[in-house]
């Protein structure tokens, strides 16, 4: 088999969508940044003596610079991730073609009664996204979006 036929690793996989992702968010904060960056700044005054005046706005810009990247990124993963965590783990709910909308149950005697809808109704009823899963939730709620 041909190296570019064999299948790939989901290692592999998830590393060049993380790099993607990655990529994509960098490009959006640097676009933030430059359009802050295109405000036109005051002159400096041109005296020598002034050196301490110049190395405070220098430092001021630097800021102000880490800032806009910083407010970039905070809004790039906003928008990145506010439309993944509320995404539907399930897209075959609610409709007539679900495969796991179909429940088996049974009852012994006077014993109570044994289904397997328990299992199947979260996902056939639609309610299933990342937020609303148990473990995942809490910690998505830590992400902004």
């Amino acid at each position: 088999m041909a190296r570019h036929a064999a299948p790939s690793s989901p290692r592999l996989t998830l590393l060049r969508a993380g790099l993607t992702v990655t990529a994509a968010s960098a490009v959006l904060g640097l676009g933030g940044t430059a359009a802050q960056a295109a405000q036109p700044a005051a002159p400096a005054p041109a005296t020598s003596t002034d050196s301490k005046l110049n190395d405070s706005k220098l430092a001021e810009s630097g800021e102000a610079a880490v800032q806009g990247v910083v407010g970039a990124l905070g809004h790039a993963t906003a928008g990145a991730l506010g439309p993944a965590k509320n995404l539907k783990l399930y897209p075959l709910a609610g409709t007539g073609v679900d495969p796991l909308d179909n429940a088996v149950g049974t009852q012994v005697a006077d014993f109570k009664p044994v289904s397997t809808a328990i299992l199947t109704d979260p996902l056939t009823k639609g309610g299933g996204a990342l937020k609303n899963l148990p473990l995942v939730g809490p910690a998505l709620g830590l992400l902004p979006g």
